[in-house]
């Protein structure tokens, strides 16, 4: 998950228009300045103001986040559209909601790579099959936030005996 000054940094860097999509074929890339220069009054300030808070971090913390940008160029455009749309997905959530998610996001982290990938692929290729059951999984995750560990915990033994009653 992004952190709050990476998310920023994120957003100034598509509030910009650095990918190459906003630019035609043959005209030359406008500079960060130029591009600057057009913004509104607010968002320049909104930009300064993530600059200060910027500077203000450790160096360990700013090589953090220069990583965390050099990873998103590197992105192909289709991945990047898929991360503008969870990032404005996530805003869209209230305080509560978000932070659920954080915690979810910080139990996902907890597990291997590979039970990670395994999980991911299987929920895609569930929705792939089955798209009309993505509204009833965003219900389930709901409820699944709302949960207190001991529920989720509960929860995950009673699915583990289906299973094994299967």
């Amino acid at each position: 998950m992004l952190g709050r000054m990476t998310a920023g940094l994120l957003a100034v860097t598509l509030g910009l228009g650095l990918g190459a999509h906003a630019r035609a074929a043959n005209a030359p890339a406008p500079t960060a300045a130029e591009r600057f220069e057009k913004l509104p009054p607010e968002q320049k300030e909104a930009l300064r103001a993530k600059l200060r808070e910027f500077k203000a971090m450790s160096p360990d913390e700013q090589a953090r986040v220069r990583g965390n940008l050099q990873r998103w160029r590197q992105l192909p455009p289709e991945e990047r559209e898929r991360l503008r749309t969870n990032l404005r997905d996530f805003q869209k959530l209230s305080p509560q909601e978000r932070q659920a998610v954080r915690e979810q996001v910080r139990e996902l982290r907890g597990l291997t790579p590979e039970r990670r990938a395994e999980l991911r692929e299987r929920v895609r290729a569930y929705l792939k099959e089955h798209p009309e059951r993505r509204e009833q999984m965003q219900e389930n995750m709901r409820r699944w936030r709302q949960m207190s560990k001991e529920q989720r915990q509960e929860a995950r033994e009673r699915l583990r005996e289906r299973r094994r009653d299967k």
